[in-house]
């Protein structure tokens, strides 16, 4: 069977699970990703259980929820002074590391040169 081509270049190991593996056998804090080592505020657990519980639970349309991405338009703008469009210049993502990588994808093409 012929092997899949895949789009993803071969990185190997991540910073991110180098950093967590010396964290992890030094005991130090791990920064090196999402790791809170506290519990959220009993308030944001309560909203949480009670959004769950009224079917807030299915998959969020690809861009994210429309009050999710207003109320971040809001902020930036409350902020910032920054305008953006909810509709077409604001994209909730699974995190920082998801982000940044839709952000490549989208603007690099096979033979690009990218320096970071």
């Amino acid at each position: 069977m012929k092997p899949f081509p895949s789009r993803l270049p071969n990185v190997g190991t991540t910073i991110f699970t180098v950093m967590s593996r010396l964290a992890q056998e030094h005991g130090a804090i791990n920064l090196s990703q999402g790791f809170p080592d506290f519990s959220p505020p009993a308030h944001l657990l309560e909203r949480v259980t009670h959004h769950m519980q009224a079917g807030a639970n299915q998959y969020p349309p690809m861009a994210g929820v429309a009050p999710l991405r207003e109320a971040i338009a809001e902020k930036v703008a409350r902020l910032y002074g920054a305008r953006y469009d909810v509709e077409s210049e604001i994209t909730v993502t699974a995190g920082a590391t998801q982000a940044i990588f839709t952000a490549i994808a989208a603007a690099v093409r096979p033979g690009d040169e990218v320096i970071v």
